[in-house]
């Protein structure tokens, strides 16, 4: 029979996950927005919207040390930082454009590199998924082949029920220990009614032809078209759950210091500048050519996978209004 869980046992698996010692980490309200950031003992989710920013920052943190460094009498001493000492981590209530995007990058971080704090953070975490049953313009998870009902990337899947509390599905291994460890706090779904899901809008992107576009029209005007509102203010990228650059700095002095990664963004101006000071993008319709081609062309030739869960949040956020479905859509019907 399907398990179900209220929404106060729900909120009590969170309590006891916090209590043993887990990172939870879940939507919750941050002054005016949603965020997914980690949850103490009785504080409450946001089950209502979609969070501002993506989950991927539980699994590539906007800003993380991976050394330290410092210089005494005996020369300089290095310290790495030990991915072994993450915590084990629960991500409760994602939404399946969010859920999907872990699995997207794995690639990527286990390609020509292994690399530990990506893999280690993914090893430690489970996703405790939630179906969408509202979304707005921006939504449009269906047209690149997931939906708001997509158990892809979750553990285990919570759907909203007609009367109150989720029906539970355990998608993977990880999932079905989760609910055979606190099934004191699951039950029997019985003949609960699931709420009806989410309908985004727009038609269904065929990702060939896009691709099949975008391999012969790497000089095509559409580039400047674009450019030409384009800000490159990063935004885009920041929101996205699958959008992963990153740079790596070093911060201190000569006497103390450390080795950070953080964000980076396509978009940005000085991206590719070189230490020659050439910069082979140095104008914003290659940058914005690039994030297109990345995202539908690149990461599929290398990976079989296109960089996008038609989350929304770019087309939010941008403050030039720039919709990247309309942009798709233009494609497409080409």
């Amino acid at each position: 029979m399907p398990k179900m869980i209220t929404e106060q046992n729900l909120r009590a698996l969170i309590d006891l996950l916090v209590k043993e010692g887990s990172r939870v980490v879940g939507p919750k309200a941050a002054g005016t927005m949603t965020l997914y950031e980690p949850l103490a003992a009785g504080e409450e989710l946001v089950l209502t919207e979609l969070p501002r920013r993506s989950a991927k920052e539980a699994f590539f943190p906007l800003c993380e040390t991976i050394l330290t460094y410092a210089k005494g009498e005996e020369g300089v001493q290095v310290n790495d930082i030990d991915p072994a000492r993450f915590p084990e981590t629960v991500l409760v209530a994602v939404r399946p454009c969010d859920a999907a995007a872990p699995g997207i990058l794995d690639a990527v971080f286990s390609w020509d590199y292994d690399d530990q704090f990506y893999q280690e953070r993914r090893k430690k975490t489970a996703i405790i998924g939630l179906a969408c049953t509202k979304a707005d313009d921006a939504c449009f998870c269906t047209a690149v082949g997931l939906s708001p009902a997509e158990t892809q990337g979750s553990d285990l899947f919570l759907t909203p029920l007609s009367g109150g509390g989720f029906r539970v599905e355990a998608v993977t291994e990880k999932g079905e220990k989760l609910l055979a460890r606190y099934s004191q706090l699951f039950g029997e779904a019985g003949s609960a009614q699931p709420l009806p899901p989410a309908e985004p809008g727009g038609e269904k992107l065929e990702l060939a032809r896009i691709k099949a576009w975008l391999d012969a029209n790497f000089e095509s005007p559409l580039w400047q078209e674009i450019a030409d509102r384009c800000a490159g203010c990063g935004a885009c990228a920041f929101l996205c759950p699958a959008c992963h650059c990153f740079d790596i700095n070093d911060e201190g002095t000569e006497a103390k210091g450390a080795r950070r990664k953080s964000w980076d963004a396509c978009g940005f101006a000085k991206f590719t500048n070189h230490a020659s000071g050439h910069n082979p993008r140095d104008a914003q319709n290659k940058r914005y050519r690039n994030r297109l081609m990345h995202k539908f062309k690149y990461y599929d030739d290398k990976f079989g996978k296109h960089l996008c869960t038609g989350c929304g949040r770019c087309v939010r956020a941008c403050p030039v209004g720039i919709d990247i479905k309309a942009v798709l859509d233009e494609i497409n019907s080409k």
